[in-house]
């Protein structure tokens, strides 16, 4: 080879135009490609990993063999730009937009509420746009299906599901459609007022029409038909792509290149080489070798060229399942089950089923099955061709097969099975869908015709060692025996020996996955004992059948009240209006502070962090990185001219460490480059040398045992607790512990600082919550004052609490390397840097000792809380004073002592996250009283009843309030969700069902709104009337999906009567409202509804007198008039808020304004083997006063109702003993889903409610509900409690949050689980930190 080969021109379409790529670098992915080369940045950046679905596009191919075009999605994250030639691709902004026409698919997830912050929402419109391009009449089915690898912090995807819904031609449409569908329009009645209203309209709605499609490029045909196929070989900075065009071609390659890489969809090679920091200096893209693709049926089976992609492989079973009679196809249809479950569409779409059997993970779904079906691979090299049996051999170790480097695989075969064998496949991820599974195990039993004497057996487990693993004694115990209980109790024991996991294994959950191996044969069991029965081989009776957990989505109620009779059509106030920018969000336009354009020599900056989680910095080494191609600096604590530290509550926190590191992921320096990729390349190549500290403390324990606190420490009390003690019926004491959370919102940290040039005045364009903080930090740390600062936030991609004061500090750093190379920077962490360095929501020990009477009445509770806060103390104590300030939740104690603490840990600082401590405070009280309830042998709603707040009450703080409309959302949720009725039924299901269990919990909340902290419940705002009519509203509030400008528009319009229409809001910025505070606190409505009210007023009191002179004009003309009359037409507004404060030492006080209530009764189906749950059904009531706008906080109610379910039943912070962060992406950090949504997800606002202490009556609903997602936890709780009764367990027992399958699974303490012995502590070291 000659040095110097120029590579091969790219071409593909976009959007249906041409581009041509001379210079395709092997390392670009597509997701890069759309959004700096082409300014296509409709598609997002969420993970660069494929799991969360926001950067979603479609691919269009031909395939000439069959003259067909294929669509599918893909994530442009992963996928390769050197792939794509020949191909057409369909971005978010390719399907519609507002300056032509919009899409139907954008049109009806916007008007259906489907997109709060909408950073997801692109990524949605793609996979719903691509389903419709294959099946213009999709079913339920389908859209789930669809839009299953497509994650969404804000939604809680109800919205989502509903207006695709719309596109179904479901059968029984009406149920979908609620009360006013189709079929009852004819007999509607005369009076509208009596229907009740809806969320959105679906007879607005633009017809979808597949005929006005963009076409497939007819160039690509003409390509494709015509061109004689030439190897392809494209050349980057530090990687080769070679393409080969045939079979032949692909040997040669790969025997003078054994080592490599084969990349078809590259869902395995490619996060290897993002996440791992792999280089393979040559890849090797089969993808045109036809011999890969081919299909062929025999007698035997099928074979199945290794190129297919599972989705292909999944269409192919499922059409020969169809085509063979049932007896043939029990392999085929244990591969379909796998393929389901397996990744997302996208990833589906593109894998290939022989990358994913050479990958050979150690948790493969198909491996086991393959191996247990019999099936092998056909092999070729320079050597020739042979066949190699997938089996126990073929799995050599972690990552290795049997197969040499040079081998490629051609194709697998799949045989059909005999009569008398039956092959099953089980699994068990952390979430239902999209996502690696903790175990999963292939079986397959042959009988000879008529006999229970087993013939053959083969079981096969995945996720139960460092690759696939044959349970061949297991097998050797039963082959040549019946088939019956003696044989199989044996089996159950030698399985137990032979797949040993020792108690320090990867991964962790060890016991957990040594039960599911249990769990799994014995669940084979009775599907093989069925299967014989029905054969009349056995003529016992059957065992209990298991059904797989209910997952049909049904139509779900919101209910809000209609505006007023009397209210003008004009005014918005208290009607559901659509998210101001709902539209522009679903068709890409809407702007994110990444998708700023690049300024002329704007340069990126990329942070270094600590790997020791306590050590001394003994050296730090930049040269090597400064050498790199595209570096142009390295930014230290040195370089900062102004403060180098954050200072809080009298603790500080440096920008960047010096002398001493505190956790893993504190920033110590900074690299500047001119693109992405070289300010990552060289912040890898900064060498840092430290000397380890003694005794790191990690978790609450630790730091309880070496007295690491931030002070002060709080405590509240009502009454006399030691006294009272003396005096109840039974005491009893308990413990909770709570995980963290993350905060995952779907846009990471991003900001982009541009120095103006003069007058040391700088733009801070920056994704957060809290303008002001930015602005000031930025000021400081450069020592100019703030006037220089101008911050801009646009919108925000979700937030949720955490782009407070992390952001205020990445903000500096970049403002320091702005300064320093008076260039404009920016800086947008990824995902994987994002979980690490920012924190999340305090994980929690909480203790109680609770005393009470027999009949219920709690007369005494002793409560102490610890948080994890980790290594700073950014705003742990008022998280601390929250947790007390809450902990009576609904209830009057008469009785009550809190303590609380902010422990100081070598973690990453935790921070603030929606519900603000108010999650963590009342899950702790109540399991407290879930407890007593056990203890009594007592319905738990009862004692909650007994216990709650009745007539004038008084908190333990002595503020005074009424809880009549708490004790009313509770009433009326026991009627809306049929609970009396319900809780008999799960009570009857119980007795018949021995392995699967219903559990239902009725859960209510109190929650105080505003801030304890007074000055920061003032706000401000700017309204400018310009002399055409059209008004301009600025305020201090930032819009992160709330809908607070959505709101703030229906303020201005009801104040000054004219149609929102003619109201815009920009952004929110330092120089037009200053000193503004944070949005958070459920407050920001309040708050700055008040002061955009304020200055309307003005406004309208203004041109008071030309209304007189002129009432029949137009508003319009209003204004020039007044313009003439030189009145002025700006005005600012102001609302101070109410004074509210704490006074800890009297331990009195009034700390909130008023208290939003709700409650939420949920019911759950469990899976006693697995641990496996779903939510059958969801009722919550709320108390909102009057909704300024009812689809807009139904949204908030719902989004935080599943976040909370994520926080108490799914996610799960991992660290390892060292103190990182293990759960660094959605790969391994699960957020909820599709497959969790509440298969019937009913919302009610309480009626006829009134809150005098907010603008129009309403409340603030941003954080309140999450808590309501411990209603799920507690109904898993009640699961779990009838599981173990049948094992003769009673009474109350511990299960932490969150609930996961693995401590749902062992706390049902079934026999298999029983069975295991567990590891004792201190004689191993865990896989993972209990922080």
């Amino acid at each position: 080879m000659s040095a110097v080969k120029e590579g091969n021109t790219l071409s593909l379409f976009v959007n249906g135009k041409k581009i041509t790529e001379n210079h395709a670098d092997p390392e670009t992915m597509l997701l890069s490609f759309l959004r700096e080369k082409l300014r296509l940045t409709g598609t997002k950046y969420g993970c660069g990993g494929g799991g969360c679905g926001a950067c979603t596009v479609m691919v269009s191919r031909y395939q000439p063999a069959t003259k067909t075009i294929t669509h599918y999605s893909a994530n442009a994250c992963l996928l390769p730009l050197c792939q794509l030639h020949g191909a057409a691709v369909t971005t978010v902004e390719g399907v519609g937009s507002t300056k032509t026409r919009i899409h139907p698919v954008q049109e009806r997830i916007a008007k259906a509420h489907g997109s709060q912050c909408g950073f997801c929402t692109p990524g949605m419109v793609m996979s719903m746009y691509t389903l419709l391009r294959n099946k213009p009449q999709p079913t339920m089915e389908d859209i789930t299906q669809a839009l299953a690898g497509n994650l969404c912090r804000c939604t809680g995807y109800r919205p989502i599901i509903d207006g695709c819904r719309t596109f179904c031609q479901e059968a029984d449409c009406c149920k979908a459609n609620g009360a006013n569908c189709c079929l009852n329009e004819g007999e509607s009645t005369d009076e509208p007022q009596h229907e009740t209203p809806q969320l959105f309209d679906k007879s607005e709605f633009l017809p979808l029409d597949p005929t006005q499609e963009l076409i497939f490029p007819p160039e690509l045909i003409l390509m494709a038909e015509t061109a004689s196929p030439q190897t392809l070989t494209f050349r980057g900075e530090r990687m080769s792509w070679v393409s080969p065009a045939s079979l032949e071609e692909l040997v040669q390659l790969k025997t003078s290149n054994p080592k490599a890489p084969l990349v078809m969809g590259n869902t395995n090679i490619g996060p290897d080489i993002k996440f791992k920091g792999v280089l393979h200096p040559l890849i090797i893209s089969p993808t045109r070798v036809t011999e890969l693709f081919e299909v062929t049926q025999t007698p035997q089976g099928v074979f199945v060229g290794a190129g297919c992609s599972l989705s292909e492989l999944l269409s192919l079973l499922e059409k020969l399942v169809h085509q063979f009679p049932e007896e043939k196809t029990e392999l085929f249809r244990a591969l379909i089950q796998q393929l389901r479950n397996l990744g997302s569409q996208q990833i589906r779409n593109v894998a290939s089923l022989g990358g994913n059997i050479m990958s050979v993970y150690p948790n493969s779904d198909l491996n086991p099955v393959l191996a247990a079906g019999n099936c092998k691979v056909i092999v070729i090299s320079s050597g020739g061709r042979r066949d190699v049996p997938l089996n126990q051999d073929f799995f050599v170790s972690f990552g290795k097969t049997i197969l040499k480097p040079d081998e490629i695989v051609v194709s697998v075969f799949i045989p059909f099975s005999r009569k008398g064998e039956f092959v099953r496949a089980f699994r068990q991820a952390p979430r239902k869908e999209s996502a690696f599974a903790t175990v999963t195990t292939g079986m397959r039993v042959f009988f000879s015709e008529g006999f229970r004497l087993v013939e053959d057996v083969g079981i096969y487990y995945g996720g139960l060692g460092p690759t696939t693993v044959s349970a061949a004694k297991t097998c050797t115990a039963i082959v040549t025996r019946p088939w019956d209980d003696e044989t199989l109790s044996r089996a159950y024991d030698v399985l137990l020996d032979e797949l040993v996991l020792p108690p320090s294994a990867p991964g962790g959950k060890v016991e957990f996955r040594r039960s599911l191996a249990l769990s799994f044969l014995f669940k084979f069991n009775l599907e093989v004992l069925q299967k014989l029965t029905e054969l009349n081989v056995i003529t016992d009776e059957p065992p209990e059948k298991i059904h797989p957990l209910p997952r049909e989505i049904q139509p779900s109620l919101q209910e809000f009240q209609r505006v007023s009779e009397g209210q003008n059509d004009q005014d918005p106030v208290g009607r559901p209006i659509m998210h101001r920018s709902a539209i522009s969000q679903a068709t890409g336009e809407a702007v994110y502070c990444d998708d700023l354009p690049r300024t002329d020599g704007e340069l990126f900056l990329a942070v270094v962090t600590s790997s020791r989680a306590h050590a001394k910095i003994t050296s730090l080494d930049v040269s090597e990185a400064l050498q790199l191609p595209g570096v142009v600096d390295v930014i230290t604590a040195k370089d900062i001219p102004g403060q180098k530290v954050r200072s809080a509550f009298g603790y500080d926190e440096e920008l960047l460490a010096q002398t001493e590191v505190s956790c893993i992921g504190q920033m110590i320096c900074a690299v500047v480059a001119d693109t992405r990729a070289h300010a990552k390349r060289g912040a890898a190549a900064v060498k840092i040398s430290y000397e380890d500290l003694p005794g790191p403390v990690f978790t609450i324990e630790e730091a309880i045992e070496k007295s690491s606190f931030f002070e002060p420490q709080r405590t509240l009390e009502k009454g006399n607790v030691t006294e009272a003690f003396k005096t109840v019926d039974q005491v009893y004491e308990g413990v909770m512990r709570m995980g963290g959370q993350e905060h995952f919102y779907m846009e990471t940290q991003s900001m982009l600082v541009v120095p103006v040039g003069e007058e040391t005045e700088f733009n801070v364009y920056v994704s957060t919550q809290w303008p002001t903080a930015a602005q000031e930090a930025v000021a400081e740390t450069l020592d100019i004052p703030s006037n220089r600062v101008t911050c801009h936030v646009k919108r925000i991609g979700g937030a949720f609490g955490g782009k407070v004061t992390k952001t205020a500090i990445l903000a500096s750093i970049t403002s320091v390397a702005a300064w320093k190379t008076n260039r404009a920077v920016r800086c947008v962490l990824e995902r994987g840097e994002d979980m690490l360095i920012t924190g999340g929501r305090h994980p929690i020990l909480g203790k109680y000792k609770v005393g009470f009477m027999n009949d219920g009445r709690i007369m005494a509770a002793d409560i102490q809380y610890h948080t994890n806060a980790g290594n700073a103390i950014d705003e742990s104590l008022l998280i601390v004073e929250k947790v007390l300030l809450h902990m009576d939740n609904a209830y009057n104690f008469p009785n009550l002592r809190g303590r609380a603490a902010a422990c100081r840990t070598n973690l990453p600082s935790n921070t603030a996250f929606r519900g603000f401590g108010v999650p963590q405070s009342i899950m702790v009280v109540e399991n407290m009283v879930n407890d007593v309830a056990m203890v009594l042998e007592r319905p738990v709603d009862q004692i909650r009843e007994i216990n709650m707040y009745k007539g004038p009450s008084v908190t333990p703080y002595k503020f005074e309030f009424s809880p009549e409309n708490m004790r009313r959302c509770w009433e009326e949720c026991k009627v809306k969700s049929d609970y009396g009725a319900r809780r008999r039924a799960v009570e009857r299901f119980n007795q018949q069902n021995r392995w699967k269990k219903k559990g239902m919990s009725i859960i209510p909340i109190k929650y105080g709104i505003a801030f304890a902290e007074s000055f920061l419940n003032q706000a401000a705002a700017l309204v400018h009337i310009y002399k055409d009519g059209s008004v301009l509203v600025t305020h201090g509030g930032t819009e992160m999906g709330q809908g607070i400008h959505t709101k703030m528009q229906q303020v201005a319009s009801r104040e000054l009567r004219i149609p929102p229409s003619k109201i815009y809001i920009s952004e929110t910025s330092t120089n037009t409202v200053p000193n503004t505070c944070p949005s958070g606190a459920s407050f920001g409505t309040d708050a700055n509804g008040m002061a955009v009210k304020n200055a309307c007023q003005t406004l309208y009191q203004r041109l008071e007198p030309i209304r007189q002179k002129n009432p029949k004009e137009p508003w319009e003309s209003w204004v020039r008039a007044a313009f003439f009359e030189k009145i002025s037409l700006s005005a600012t507004g102001f609302h101070r808020g109410p004074d509210l404060y704490m006074d800890w030492e009297k331990m009195e006080g009034q700390p909130y304004a008023y208290f939003t209530y709700g409650v939420c009764c949920c019911e759950v189906e469990l899976d006693c083997l697995t641990g496996d749950y779903r939510t059958v059904r969801t009722d919550i009531v709320v108390d909102i006063g009057r909704s300024v706008n009812p689809s807009v906080d139904i949204g908030q109610i719902e989004g935080a109702f599943m976040q909370g379910l994520g926080l108490y039943t799914l996610e799960e912070l991992k660290f390892s003993p060292s103190g990182l962060l293990y759960t660094r992406g959605p790969s391994q950090y699960k957020i909820p889903a599709v497959c969790d949504v509440p298969l019937r997800f009913n919302v009610y606002l309480l009626s006829d409610s009134n809150n005098p202490h907010a603008i129009y009556s309403s409340k603030g609903i941003g954080e309140p509900i999450l808590f309501l997602g411990s209603s799920v936890f507690f109904a898993i709780k009640d699961a779990v409690a009838a599981a173990r009764s049948e094992s003769g367990l009673v009474g109350p027992f511990s299960l932490d949050s969150p609930a996961t399958a693995e401590r749902a699974c062992l706390a049902c303490a079934s026999p298999f689980t029983q069975k295991i012995p567990a590891g004792k502590p201190g004689s191993f070291k865990p896989w993972a930190l209990n922080i």
